[in-house]
């Protein structure tokens, strides 16, 4: 198989979003949009990916850094048009004999399945190949005009069509592949004698075609190649992708009872034999083992459900919190960066956060570990079969020992022995006839006035 590369275009402003956040790094399903088509192109087996970025938008050119290297940058100085930017990525792609897939960055749904066609196009012959697709409005996108054969002869812009050539359904999705040579044998030959003065990708299929290349057009669902230019467009793509996930996991053998209510990220893993109640949110990181149960209205967030835990309902897992087989964490319950050990029980209205609380241990409601003095954070430890009574405050760094009491309402601010009791509160105190006393002179004040 030749070897495969792919340059991105990412360089847009995106001003119709009307957001400070650059379009490509817009979020669909909790992933940046661009990451989602260097995921496309990865799966693909691109062994180089060249982004190309503009001079306006550092945040972007720091984000593609991060995760491909400084090598993996092109930089569009002025924005001159789609063949301008991906002429851009020549130097980051010197010395590469093979493949080259051009696309758009802000393709969100864009998926490995959707672009192997035009692979196939290629090792059956077409130098350049093409993606298009049928969207139900057609009015703004450039036609793929083919001759008899069905090869591609030209695309037409929107604003010069004629009116045999806006009745055609195939439009241009954008995406195009030919091998590095032709690709920068033609793209310096493109012309901006447009009303727009720019370099245009679509006319390298004119430069190919003048050459008699063989010019040919896979074809995707609408969905697969939408883009992201509006709010509007970013939430029907955000409705799409959930609408895919929940499928997924229904049909891997997750029980879902409202599965329209429950939302997922990319990443989120959920066995068979799990169970979703409505209303439920995976933020990223998640993962729920078979048998768990996550109850309705809960938040989940970088934490790992193992098997047969009960969750919520209304219970918030923040990144770190690892919840133990059979352990339950009940409502109006938050964790943090605290493993929670196999059967151990915080049923209600309590703050776990940094730590650890042993298999089989009772964390009473009200109950808080104090991690933060306002500048570091410090961990609890509470062991195996330990009962935390009510309204108890931890403060870290502290530890309470395996099978030991606290009793309720306690500030407990050293270590606790195993098995034993600690009171942490100030005596009671009772003054017989007090209340009396004291409702009796109130009401002779209020009476006096």
């Amino acid at each position: 198989m030749p070897a495969r590369a792919a340059v991105i275009l990412a360089a847009g402003i995106g001003t119709r979003l009307k957001s400070p956040i650059p379009k490509v790094l817009n979020k669909v399903g909790g992933r940046t949009i661009v990451d989602r088509v260097i995921d496309a192109c990865e799966g693909l087996g691109c062994e180089k990916i060249v982004v190309v970025v503009g001079n306006h938008s550092p945040q972007v050119r720091a984000h593609i850094t991060a995760r491909l290297g400084e090598g993996a940058i092109a930089v569009q100085d002025e924005p001159l048009g789609t063949a301008h930017a991906a002429l851009a990525a020549r130097q980051a792609l010197e010395g590469f004999d093979g493949e080259v897939l051009v696309t758009n960055g802000d393709l969100p749904l864009i998926e490995p399945k959707d672009l192997e066609p035009l692979f196939q196009l290629r090792a059956q012959g077409a130098r350049l190949a093409i993606m298009g697709f049928e969207p139900e409005n057609q009015l703004l996108y450039g036609r793929i005009i083919r001759g008899a054969d069905g090869h591609v002869i030209r695309i037409v812009e929107p604003k010069e069509l004629n009116p045999e050539q806006a009745s055609v359904k195939a439009c241009n999705a954008g995406l195009y592949l030919a091998h590095s040579k032709d690709w920068f044998r033609w793209l310096p030959k493109v012309r901006n004698d447009n009303a727009k003065g720019e370099y245009y990708l679509t006319d390298v299929v004119g430069l190919a075609s003048a050459e008699e290349a063989l010019v040919r057009a896979a074809f995707a669902p609408e969905s697969a190649v939408m883009g992201a230019d509006t709010q509007m467009q970013l939430s029907a793509a955000e409705a799409i992708f959930q609408q895919r996930r929940r499928a997924h996991f229904l049909a891997e053998g997750v029980a879902m009872p409202a599965p329209e209510t429950v939302h997922f990220s990319w990443d989120t893993q959920i066995a068979a034999g799990a169970t979703v109640e409505p209303f439920v949110v995976f933020a990223t990181g998640v993962t729920v083992e078979t048998g768990a149960v996550i109850r309705a209205f809960s938040h989940l967030e970088g934490a790992r459900v193992r098997s047969g835990a009960l969750v919520g309902p209304y219970a918030r897992l923040r990144p770190g919190a690892d919840i133990g087989e059979e352990a339950h964490i009940g409502n109006f319950v938050e964790v943090k960066k605290v493993a929670v050990g196999k059967g151990a029980k915080a049923n209600h209205l309590a703050y776990l956060g940094d730590g650890s609380v042993g298999a089989g241990a009772n964390i009473g409601a009200g109950t808080i570990f104090c991690n933060y003095d306002g500048f570091d954070k410090y961990e609890t430890h509470v062991g195996a079969g330990a009962f935390i009574g009510s309204d108890t405050a931890l403060v870290a760094p502290v530890r309470v020992g395996e099978g030991a009491y606290v009793g309720s309402g306690s500030v407990i601010t050293s270590e606790v022995s195993p098995d034993s009791l600690a009171l942490a509160r100030g005596r009671q105190v009772e003054k017989p006839g007090w209340a009396a006393e004291f409702r009796k002179s109130k009401q002779a004040k209020k009476a006096a006035k």
